[in-house]
C-alpha cells in the first residue's frame, strides 16, 4: 500500500526523455541506401540509389524541354493562323455595305500607314462584293511623297476596275503627302476646323560648320564622287548642290501639283497661294474646291452611300504580329552577333 500524503516517485517502466543523440555515420547510410556501412553490397545499394536519382532528374528535365517544345509550337501555330486568317480574304459576300479603311499618322513605309499596307486594304475592301463604296477615313499630316503616289495610283485603278466610288473623309488634318492621297478620291468631305492642303514639297536638315570652326573641329569626310557627300550637315553646301536639291524638289512639287489638278478637275478655283505649301481651315479648303462639303463617316455611309453597316477593312498590326517581328529581329541579331564572333576564314 502507498501512502496517499507521500509524493509519487516516478516508476523505472515510465517513458524517460531520450537524451539527444547524434545518429552515426552507419545508421545514416543504412537509412539513405537501405543497407548499413560496411555490410556486404552497401556499396552496390549506394550506386543505384545515386544512379536511380541521376534518371530522375534527366526525366524531368526531359519533360521539362518538351514542354517548352510544345508551348512554342503552339505559340508559332497560332501566330501563323492569325497571320495568315487575317491575310487571306473572305470568299463569301457579306450584305451591302460601306467599307473603311483608316490613313492615320505619318505615311510611310514601315508604318501603318505605309502603301503596302493600305493597299492591301482597300483591295479588300472593293473586292467584296457586299461594298458599295470605299471610304478613306483620313487623318495624317503627310509623309512621303512616294509612299502616297503609289497609293493614289492605286485607287485610281481600283476604282475602275470595281467600278464603285472611293471618298475621303477628313477629321483632324489632311495636309501634304495625306492631300496628294485624298486628290483621288469621287469626293472629299471635311469638318469645318479641318485642316487640309499643304500642297508642296519640302527638304529639311541642320548645317553645323560654322560651330564646328568655333570649337575646332575638323570634319573628315572622304568621298569618290565630288557630290556624294553635298547632304553631309558638317561640310559646306555650294551653291550648284543647292540649286540641284531645289530642282528635285520643284520637279517633285509639279507632281503633286498635277495630281491635285487631275483629281480635282474643273472644281479648283486657283489662287496663286493654292500650291504654296499653305492650308488651310475645312471651311475654306470647301470654298476653293479643294473639299467638296461637310461630313463625318456616319453621313457619309447614310446620306451619300446610302448604306449604314460599316465594316472596317483596315490592317492593323495585331500583337501576333509585333511578336514575329520581335521574334525575326531577335534571330537576325543573334545570326549577326554569332557571325560576328566566328573565326575569320583563312
Amino acid at each position: 500500500m502507498t501512502d496517499p500524503n507521500l509524493p509519487e516517485i516516478p516508476s523505472s517502466e515510465e517513458k524517460r526523455p531520450e537524451p539527444s543523440v547524434e545518429r552515426s555515420k552507419p545508421a545514416i547510410e543504412k537509412e539513405a541506401t537501405g543497407a548499413p556501412f560496411g555490410t556486404p553490397g552497401w556499396e552496390r545499394a549506394t550506386l543505384e540509389r545515386l544512379a536511380f536519382a541521376s534518371l530522375e532528374e534527366q526525366r524531368s528535365a526531359r519533360r521539362w524541354r518538351n514542354f517548352v517544345r510544345l508551348a512554342w509550337l503552339l505559340a508559332f501555330v497560332v501566330l501563323g493562323w492569325t497571320i495568315f486568317s487575317r491575310s487571306a480574304p473572305s470568299s463569301d459576300p457579306s450584305a451591302p455595305h460601306t467599307a473603311v479603311v483608316e490613313i492615320r499618322g505619318e505615311i510611310d513605309a514601315g508604318r501603318e500607314s505605309s502603301a503596302e499596307t493600305v493597299v492591301l486594304a482597300m483591295r479588300g475592301a472593293l473586292e467584296d462584293k457586299g461594298s458599295q463604296a470605299l471610304v478613306l477615313l483620313i487623318n495624317s499630316p503627310g509623309g512621303s511623297p512616294v509612299q502616297a503616289g503609289i497609293i493614289n495610283d492605286e485607287i485610281v485603278r481600283l476604282r475602275a476596275l470595281h467600278k464603285k466610288p472611293v471618298y475621303v473623309v477628313v477629321e483632324d488634318t489632311c495636309a501634304s503627302a495625306a492631300y496628294y492621297i485624298a486628290a483621288a478620291a469621287d469626293r472629299i468631305y471635311v469638318d469645318k476646323a479641318s485642316i487640309v492642303g499643304s500642297i508642296g514639297v519640302l527638304m529639311d536638315g541642320f548645317g553645323f560648320t560654322g560651330l564646328m570652326e568655333k570649337i575646332g573641329v575638323e570634319r573628315r569626310l572622304m568621298t569618290a564622287g565630288s557630290n556624294k557627300g553635298f547632304l553631309d550637315p558638317f561640310s559646306p553646301q555650294s551653291e550648284a548642290q543647292r540649286a540641284y536639291a531645289q530642282t528635285m524638289l520643284n520637279q517633285i512639287h509639279q507632281q503633286f501639283i498635277a495630281v491635285v489638278k487631275k483629281g480635282r478637275g474643273t472644281r479648283l478655283k486657283e489662287t496663286p497661294e493654292m500650291f504654296s505649301g499653305l492650308f488651310w481651315t475645312g471651311q475654306q479648303a470647301v470654298e476653293m474646291g479643294l473639299a467638296d462639303g461637310f461630313g463625318t463617316l456616319d453621313q457619309v455611309a447614310r446620306e451619300v452611300v446610302k448604306a449604314e453597316d460599316i465594316i472596317d477593312y483596315t490592317r492593323r498590326e495585331n500583337v501576333a504580329e509585333r511578336l514575329a517581328k520581335r521574334f525575326g529581329a531577335a534571330v537576325g541579331a543573334g545570326a549577326v552577333q554569332a557571325l560576328r564572333s566566328a573565326p575569320p576564314l583563312r
